[in-house]
């Protein structure tokens, strides 16, 4: 009886554990097919596609951090720099740095690159 009691517990408690849900840290929206595309193909069109795709994930964060993933502000400022808005980009850089002080060694240097 005992045995089956503990036996039974387990199951019940290895199937809560399944049930819980996990969060992500951050909200990718349609980032990776975006950026697929986008490398794949190189066209106006995927690169239009890419951009108001990464502005959706920089605007619109639901992830537990409510932040912007990392890397996605710097590589959002180089296709604006891409695009002829430099000190668009240059901005979006900046909040990288802002976000992720740990990128500021790596960053500035590519601002210092764009500004000249």
């Amino acid at each position: 009886m005992k045995k089956s009691l503990l036996m039974f517990s387990c199951c019940i408690g290895l199937l809560l554990t399944a049930c819980n849900t996990t969060t992500n840290l951050y909200s990718w929206h349609n980032y990776e097919k975006s950026a697929y595309q986008y490398q794949k193909k190189n066209t106006d069109e995927t690169f239009e596609k890419a951009m108001k795709e990464y502005l959706k994930v920089i605007e619109n964060q639901n992830g537990t951090r409510k932040a912007v993933p990392p890397g996605l502000n710097a590589e959002y400022g180089y296709m604006l720099y891409k695009a002829g808005k430099k000190s668009e980009g240059i901005n979006y850089f900046k909040q990288e740095i802002l976000l992720y002080p740990e990128s500021e060694v790596y960053i500035s240097r590519i601002i210092k690159q764009l500004e000249q």
